[in-house]
């Protein structure tokens, strides 16, 4: 499950641990900004929070990676990948 919200400068995208046979990992908020995205978790057992930030070329690269077989690319400049290294 998942939730979309529409704030003043960013999206927010939480997606929520809902269980089932494993144990919960915690939601991920994924929050989009401008310029960046950030990537957030808490740890249900210390209530502390992981961020990571990554810039939107990095978040390019990592919806194509999603989709390709292992091998080393670079994103040609309309987003496609080129040929793998």
């Amino acid at each position: 499950m998942f939730t979309i919200e529409h704030e003043f400068d960013a999206t927010v995208i939480t997606l929520i641990d809902e269980g089932g046979d494993l144990p919960l990992m915690g939601d991920v908020t994924v929050t989009t900004f401008e310029d960046c995205v950030t990537v957030e978790q808490t740890d249900p057992e210390t209530d502390e929070v992981s961020r990571l930030t990554l810039s939107l070329a990095q978040v390019a690269d990592l919806a194509a990676a999603l989709n390709l077989p292992e091998g080393s690319y670079r994103l040609d400049r309309r987003g496609k990948p080129a040929t793998g290294d």
